[in-house]
């Protein structure tokens, strides 16, 4: 079995109180995420993963760290995937995706849940949610 390591973050902007999800051209929502390159560090790649599919620069909280696990095939090889997630804190709400997504969306809690498929993905939010909200987010 390969394993793979990814770094994502949970984008919010106080100044707005929404988070920002990316459409995947596969058809679902989700946050910005990407593999963790060789001589990186998860929060090292989940900044430049966040700048690459979104263009923001954003300021990582290093207080939340959460992980999710997930089974795929690829070429009938079963793989691992193990994605860290992190905060990551901005105001600008010009965003520039990229290549690998179609749309964005800057959304209040509520409505980011019901834009989200996978339990894991939604798991990380309410986790993040409840972070931004003990630190008066």
């Amino acid at each position: 079995m390969r394993r793979e390591k990814s770094a994502g973050a949970v984008v919010y902007n106080p100044k707005i109180k929404k988070y920002l999800l990316l459409h995947y051209p596969i058809g679902h929502w989700d946050f910005p995420k990407g593999h963790v390159e060789e001589n990186e560090d998860e929060i090292q790649a989940c900044l430049r993963e966040v700048k690459e599919e979104t263009g923001l620069d954003i300021e990582t909280l290093f207080g939340f760290r959460d992980e999710i696990k997930y089974y795929f095939r690829d070429k009938g090889e079963l793989v691992e995937k193990r994605v860290a997630y992190f905060i990551g804190i901005t105001e600008n709400e010009d965003v520039k995706l990229s290549y690998e997504h179609d749309d964005y969306r800057w959304l209040d809690y509520e409505d980011s849940l019901k834009y989200l498929k996978f339990e894991t993905s939604k798991k990380i939010l309410r986790e993040a949610n409840t972070f931004l909200k003990r630190y008066k987010f």
